[in-house]
């Protein structure tokens, strides 16, 4: 069996953890099993050097700033194979140049295009367990360009794919995904298992669980996924095709975000290409919206509003004068003080009463909902980010999630 284990950062924190996942993948390589070893940056390392760009720059050039977070992933990936060396297990480290990671797209944000896997397999035949950093790969050009907080699991999962691996395994400081977050929600248990669809709309929403982008190349590919612990032995949660849905309750978790800025741009003609008009150049910025609704149009007059991250506030923001001036908007109001909650699971929106439950739930404890967004197993609120954790223990009490 071929399998791809990502560590984080949690997991690599300090010289004693790497040494204990040098025993786990040893373990592992005792059963019989191949292993490549996918690792993120040690602890807090990105942070760090996030503090320390900000230190010498104001405004650091992308370029340089990937080129600087690149090296957190090096130093674990050098410890992990110094550790397996030294325990008697042959293994090299290798970084998302050598790996073979190309991507392309924009510094900090990159996308990976494709795994040139060719050294990959070759430590492998050799018999050694490659330590490939996460995070970051190489343009046709080799320039280095990370791929957004948290990808460290794309990175696996695309490798995982180009090997043709039986199994994904994400090996975190939790034992699986729970139905809400442990450290907001002391009721929220671990599930056995989840669908590709619901993973993705929970990763999508918020949950730190993991990121959606590996999410979605795991179901395209239809890759199995175990989210499991690196610290203790853990059946973990399963992801995959289809999940052992529970049929007495079709929420499955609670998703949360408080990282939410709304922009309203106020008082705009209601005539055909407006919205072209003002979402065209978002995107040419590659600001990334999430939730849009436009108000009724009285006198083809209305307003129109938009959700998205506070990393593209400011970018957003400093395009709103001319966008409004382009669509003869009357203004734009903005509010950064917003989260989310949402509650995912195969069929919550063709069943009877789950919205109706879900708004008498949060009206109850007294949250105003700001917006509603919904997809076929998801139903959103935008809400103040200060009532984000009550909402989800409301929500979690609401829908009885902690019931097995």
């Amino acid at each position: 069996m071929l399998v791809v284990q990502k560590y984080g950062g949690s997991s690599v924190a300090t010289a004693e953890r790497i040494l204990h996942v040098a025993d786990r993948i040893i373990r592992r390589r005792q059963t019989g099993d191949r292993v490549v070893a996918v690792v993120s940056a040690m602890g807090d390392t990105t942070d760090d050097l996030l503090q320390l760009a900000a230190s010498v720059s104001s405004d650091p050039d992308p370029r340089e700033l990937d080129m600087l977070l690149s090296t957190g992933e090096q130093v674990a990936v050098a410890l992990l194979a110094m550790a397996l060396r030294s325990k008697g297990q042959e293994a090299v480290g290798l970084t998302g140049q050598q790996a073979g990671i190309i991507a392309r797209g924009r510094h900090s944000a990159g996308r990976i295009i494709r795994v040139e896997a060719e050294r990959v397999r070759a430590e492998l035949e050799a018999g050694r367990v490659p330590v490939v950093a996460g995070y970051w790969g190489v343009t046709d050009e080799l320039e280095i360009m990370t791929l957004g907080r948290g990808a460290s699991d794309t990175t696996a999962v695309a490798m995982a794919v180009a090997l043709g691996a039986d199994r994904y395994e994400n090996c975190k400081d939790v034992t699986g995904v729970y139905t809400a977050d442990p450290r907001i929600c002391p009721k929220a248990r671990q599930l056995k298992d989840l669908s590709f669809e619901e993973m993705l709309e929970l990763a999508t929403q918020g949950s730190q669980v993991m990121h959606n982008r590996a999410v979605e190349l795991a179901s395209v590919y239809n890759l199995p996924i175990l989210v499991t612990s690196s610290f203790v032995d853990a059946p973990g949660t399963i992801i995959r095709g289809e999940a052992e849905l529970e049929e007495r309750n079709r929420v499955r978790g609670i998703a949360h975000d408080t990282d939410v800025a709304k922009i309203t741009v106020r008082h705009v003609p209601d005539r055909p290409g407006v919205a072209a008009q003002i979402f065209e150049p978002l995107g040419e910025a590659q600001v990334s919206v999430d939730t849009i609704v436009q108000n009724a149009s009285e006198q083809n007059i209305t307003d129109l509003t938009f959700t998205l991250g506070r990393a593209d506030f400011k970018r957003a923001e400093a395009l709103m004068p001319a966008i409004c001036a382009a669509v003869g908007a009357a203004g734009y109001t903005a509010d950064t003080n917003l989260g989310k909650v949402s509650i995912v699971g195969v069929g919550i929106q063709t069943a009877h009463g789950y919205a109706a439950r879900m708004f008498r739930s949060l009206f109850d404890a007294g949250i105003n909902i700001e917006l509603i967004s919904t997809s076929e197993i998801r139903l959103t609120c935008i809400i103040a980010a200060d009532r984000v954790a009550d909402a989800v223990r409301v929500l979690h009490d609401a829908f009885e999630l902690d019931a097995v």
